[in-house]
This record gives C-alpha cells, sequence and structure tokens, in this order.
C-alpha cells in the first residue's frame, strides 16, 4: 500500500495520507453530495447521506488487505485451498446473531486516482476510466461491506470469520455523467446493507467524484459457511429511524421484484400477443420479393442483422483473479464482460459510445482458477442513439468440446448519433430481441422514474425556504 500511495515527490506516510483523504472524502459523502440541488442526479428515498456513520475504510487496496485478513486468507496461490473445516464449528445460528442497522454497515473508500502510480491500472489509451475496472472495485467493495455488517458475538479473538460471501446477482448499475469521470483524480464509493433475507443481503453503492454521482449499484450477496459447502445465516437489519425505514421499504419492493423477475424469462416463456404481433411485423420487414420462397430475406435499409452483430472473444484465467476457494472472482468476470460490451459497441456504432446502464448480471455457476472463458457480446435491440447488449460468459470444459453458461448480462451503450436498427431472423433471436427491448424499456422507465423525484424533491426544498 505504501508503494501505491508515495509519488517521488511525496513525503506523506500512508498513514497521513488516507487521514487527509478520509477526512475530505466523508464530507463529500454526507453533506455536499445530495444536498445541493444543482449537483443531484439521484434522489431517492434510500440516500445514503442518511446512513452515514464517520466510518472510513482507507483505500480499495486497504479494503482488499482487511477481507484477507477477516477471512484468514494466507498470501500464495496454492492448487489445493487451505481447509478451512475447523472452521465450520464457529457457524453461528441465526437466533445468536444480534440485529444491524444500515448506519452499522455504512463506510467510505477510496480509490486513489490522483496517485499517478495507482492510477495505470484503471485507465485506457484515451487516459479515460476503464469501466471495467470500476465493476472490479464495486464487487469487492459489496464484499466488504458484508463483512462489516456481520457481526458473531460468540466467534472467539483471533478466530477468522467462518463465512464466504459470494455475489449471486447485480441488478442494477446505473451510470451518470460517464464522460465527465475523470482519470487523474480520486473515486469514492459509499455504500451500506439495505436489505436482509435469512442468508442474503442486498447492498446499496454509490461511486462519486468531484461532489458528483457517477454511479449507482445494487448488489445481491449470499452467506455461505466457511467451507462453501452450505447457507448460512446472516444479522438481521433493522431500520434505526424513520429514513433507514423508508430505504428498507423500497428494498423489500425490489427483493420481491426480483423474485418475480427470476420466474419470468422471455427466452424460456411463450410471447405475449403483444410479442407475437410484433415478431410478426419484424417478418413481414425482412420478407423478399419473392413471398414463396421462405429464405428469401431482404434487410430493410439503415437496419443489421443480430447473427452479424456481435463480438467473441477467449480468455484463460489465472491465480492472481481467485478467491478463497480459487474460483474466478466476480469482478474480473464483469470486467472481461463489460470490455467486450464495449468492444462490440464501438464497432456496431462506429464510434465510441458511453455506457448508460448495466441489469440483471446474473451469476449461475462458479468458474475454476484453470477455466477457459468464452465471452460473446450480442446487439439485441437498439432505438435511436441507445444499443442494448445481451453478454453471456461460457466455460470450456479442457478435455471436452462442453459449454456451460456462467454468467449472463445486459448493458445500454448511447452513441454519438442514431444507430442502425437491428433485427432478428430466427426465432430464438427473436426471443432476445423482445426481451431487450423489454429491457430497454425498464430503463427508460427508471430514467424518468429518478427526473420525477428529483423534481418532487426541488420542489419541497424551495417550498421549505
Amino acid at each position: 500500500m505504501v508503494r501505491l500511495l508515495r509519488s517521488p515527490r511525496s513525503v506523506l506516510t500512508a498513514s497521513r495520507f488516507l487521514r487527509s483523504r478520509c477526512k475530505t472524502r466523508l464530507v463529500v459523502c454526507s453533506q455536499n453530495l445530495h444536498h445541493s440541488v444543482a449537483r443531484c442526479h439521484w434522489h431517492d428515498t434510500c440516500e445514503f447521506d442518511a446512513f452515514q456513520s464517520g466510518h472510513c475504510s482507507g483505500t480499495m487496496s486497504d479494503v482488499s488487505k482487511n477481507i484477507r485478513k477477516q477471512i484468514g486468507l494466507e498470501p500464495g496461490y496454492y492448487t489445493i485451498p487451505k481447509c478451512r473445516a475447523n472452521l465450520l464449528k464457529y457457524t453461528p445460528k441465526r437466533e445468536d446473531l444480534p440485529s444491524r442497522s444500515m448506519t452499522e454497515s455504512f463506510t467510505t473508500a477510496i480509490l486513489p486516482l490522483s496517485s499517478s502510480s495507482y492510477r495505470e491500472r484503471y485507465v485506457n489509451h484515451l487516459r479515460r476510466v476503464r469501466m471495467g475496472r470500476l465493476m472490479e472495485e464495486l464487487d469487492l467493495f459489496a464484499v466488504w461491506i458484508c463483512h462489516r455488517h456481520t457481526s458473531v458475538p460468540t466467534l472467539p479473538k483471533g478466530i477468522p470469520l467462518p463465512y464466504i460471501f459470494v455475489t449471486v446477482l447485480v441488478e442494477s448499475v446505473e451510470f451518470s455523467n460517464s464522460n465527465k469521470i475523470s482519470a487523474s483524480e480520486d473515486i469514492s464509493l459509499c455504500g451500506h446493507v439495505s436489505w436482509t433475507g435469512m442468508t442474503s443481503m442486498e447492498i446499496t453503492i454509490y461511486m462519486q467524484q468531484n461532489f458528483r454521482t457517477i454511479l449507482k449499484a445494487i448488489f445481491v450477496v449470499v452467506a455461505r459457511n466457511a467451507t462453501n459447502t452450505a447457507a448460512a445465516p446472516i444479522n438481521p437489519l433493522a431500520p434505526a429511524n424513520e429514513k433507514e425505514k423508508a430505504c428498507y421499504d423500497e428494498s423489500v419492493k425490489r427483493s420481491e421484484a426480483r423474485q418475480q423477475k427470476h420466474s419470468k424469462n422471455a427466452l424460456y416463456i411463450r410471447p405475449t400477443k403483444e410479442d407475437e404481433k410484433l415478431m410478426f411485423e419484424i417478418f413481414k420487414r425482412t420478407q423478399g420479393t419473392n413471398a414463396n420462397d421462405m429464405y428469401n430475406l431482404e434487410l430493410p435499409a439503415n437496419c443489421r442483422w443480430m447473427s452479424e452483430s456481435n463480438q467473441t472473444t477467449l480468455l484463460r484465467a489465472f491465480p492472481d483473479n481467485r478467491n478463497l476457494h480459487n474460483h474466478i472472482f466476480g469482478g474480473f468476470v464483469m470486467r472481461t464482460a463489460v470490455e467486450i460490451s464495449s468492444i462490440t459497441a464501438c464497432l456496431y456504432a462506429g464510434g465510441r459510445p458511453l455506457i448508460e446502464c448495466i441489469s440483471d448480471v446474473a451469476f449461475y455457476s462458479p468458474l475454476k482458477v484453470n477455466s477457459f472463458i468464452k465471452l460473446t457480446a450480442y446487439v439485441v435491440y437498439t432505438y435511436k442513439k441507445y444499443i442494448q447488449l445481451l453478454t453471456i460468459v461460457e466455460v470450456l470444459q479442457e478435455n471436452s468440446s462442453s459449454h456451460l453458461t456462467t454468467n449472463a448480462l445486459f448493458l445500454i451503450y448511447k452513441a454519438e448519433r442514431n444507430v442502425q436498427e437491428v433485427l432478428p431472423i430466427t426465432y430464438e433471436e427473436s426471443l432476445c430481441y423482445i426481451n431487450g427491448r423489454k429491457k430497454f424499456r425498464a430503463f427508460q422507465k427508471l430514467r424518468q422514474d429518478r427526473l420525477t423525484n428529483l423534481k418532487q424533491f426541488q420542489k419541497t426544498e424551495k417550498s421549505g425556504s
């Protein structure tokens, strides 16, 4: 950490650097960001300034170090991970776990991009911030918030935490002002637990830079026992005041919506009458001049076939991207998926579109550290300047030709000008088109709701003054 934080002209020690950073950044998180209407881009009932605890976790390097320390992860790579079966006896019962408030899990961490030695890993050739790297940090920070929330009174001092926290879903990552993110100024992360079940938690995270929110993310993480062989109970969440209660109520609604959404996948349910009507309209638009030839398809003007609008890459995982059980870190999967999606959007639009939203990042199966990874990004829907992509992550078995889908995520990019319309040919492509269209409409509604909330907030502030 000292090596990363010291620059050639700096005489600050790491501890002095962190103290100065944390003091200033906590002011950003707690007071200035959302209390100024001119700077407010998101105003929900779940504003994190209400949960400010004054806790700072240092830099993201410190966060990683603290997680390793709490779970007792020793340095070095071993083909067979160290056995943690001795920690199973410390797995607590649900009734022995005290309730926790949102304030108790709230914390702040710094991504010190102002340090030249730290910055290089996070910028591209245009000196812009790599969005995939931010996804890695979000995933790590979400796990750290789970550690902050977890309190086991019966755990003896010096014993590693008998838990493993696994990301199972990233419900949404909404970007704002992504074109204004500076690659040479610090980024702060703030977050807290916003909902809990018996073994799962919802984590709400914000990123800010220069008094401006650049993204908001909703993660769902599950708790597993020390050997990752069974679910483990977690501390229940008990709202401490009215603002926490309002946040909790919103999170409960999201949880209920997730359960309904999980049972409704456009690729596995019969299309509605509206969907079938749309599919038939696309069929008529692409039918050739010879109506009797079912294979005579014609591409309308200013359109592209979906089958020709995808990009694929193959990767090999390495130990530096592993977690405690020699599985690939979820943040690495998201980073590589975002990067192949960005390439696909650039090639499709003929420029450099900006990312607007990531949604429904699903984790179906873990990836082992020796995996061959196949990533494919498909353009599944377009609307004016917007490009909706579906990115699929598969693992290729080393000794066979079988593929297993491990992850899927939807991403929306915005180009500088209107893009060509993408059209499906096959029935499966049509279902992807319908699903992508629904995802994009949900994104539009979300943005509209944000705008409505902001206007209501401005009206309330004006009447109050």
